[in-house]
């Protein structure tokens, strides 16, 4: 599966959206990845996650992945078709006074090889946090895996990163904003809700 490949799947779907958006960075741009419509599909994400997962296979690894974490809500439907294909447990953590944790029962074992997952990776913010959590638990982060890397540049990892499609898409600060300059109107399709002002 190509970049090509995926891309197209992406415009196929209609989930490569055109206007002016606030993304989970607080960054706006002109396009959005909206994974959720290209993921509806289960055909879609089978082929994706088993694509994600084949990549992780070839890294050498003396012990295999034991679960795929990844932050709810965006990260929930490909880390669990990543991680059905690597025959591992499915893990999502939920913010809980702002910071990420393991919920539901959810725990990683000391020692156990996780891949930390996300839909698109802008900053790296999100995943960063998630990382943070399983070592916090004693898990060690053998890898970081994207449907989708969005941004001018390249997103490091400590651990190998795999990436299905490298989309380079113009962002702008808040306060820089060539689109808010313009007076578009701005969306903000992203999973996490903007803060509740209490009056």
């Amino acid at each position: 599966m190509t970049q090509d490949d995926v891309l197209k799947m992406f415009k196929e779907r209609g989930a490569l959206l055109s206007g002016h958006f606030k993304l989970t960075s607080g960054l706006h741009s002109d396009s959005y990845l909206q994974c959720a419509l290209l993921l509806q599909y289960g055909c879609d994400g089978d082929r994706l996650g088993a694509e994600l997962a084949r990549r992780i296979k070839k890294q050498d690894s003396e012990k295999p992945v034991a679960a795929v974490v990844t932050p709810a809500i965006g990260g929930i439907v490909i880390g669990y078709v990543i991680a059905r294909a690597l025959g591992a447990r499915a893990v999502f953590a939920e913010r809980v006074d702002g910071q990420f944790a393991l919920r539901r029962g959810f725990a990683l074992a000391p020692g156990e090889e996780v891949i930390v997952a996300e839909d698109v990776i802008t900053t790296g913010g999100s995943v960063r946090e998630v990382a943070k959590l399983v070592e916090n638990n004693g898990a060690r982060v053998a890898g970081f895996a994207a449907l989708a890397e969005r941004g001018e540049t390249e997103t490091n990892f400590p651990a190998p990163k795999y990436v299905l499609l490298r989309l380079p898409l113009i962002t702008y600060p808040p306060d820089h904003c060539s689109l808010c300059e313009q007076g578009l109107p701005l969306a903000k399709p992203g999973s996490r809700p903007e803060p509740s002002r209490k009056s």
